[in-house]
């Protein structure tokens, strides 16, 4: 099923997240910033299901490449 509007809110959906912007900055204040060296998909709170989803869609969808990217971008950010 190809959902209508991607954004970073549809990834957390996808990701079983919560998926308010609330909910997005807190998750992204618990867990960030990653270390430059850690690809956003190895962070260490993923479960599989989520590291392969973010894995996939990065490598085989470019219309979701933007927002991972995003989110990449986000966790990586220093306060």
């Amino acid at each position: 099923m190809e959902l209508p509007n991607k954004d970073l809110g549809t990834l957390f959906e996808q990701l079983g997240l919560d998926s308010d912007p609330a909910s997005i900055d807190a998750f992204i204040g618990k867990h960030g910033p990653l270390p430059e060296d850690v690809r956003l998909a190895d962070a260490p709170f993923w479960n599989d299901s989520q590291r392969a989803l973010l894995r996939d869609e990065w490598a085989e969808d470019a219309e979701w490449a933007p927002i991972v990217d995003e989110l990449n971008v986000r966790m990586h950010e220093s306060g």
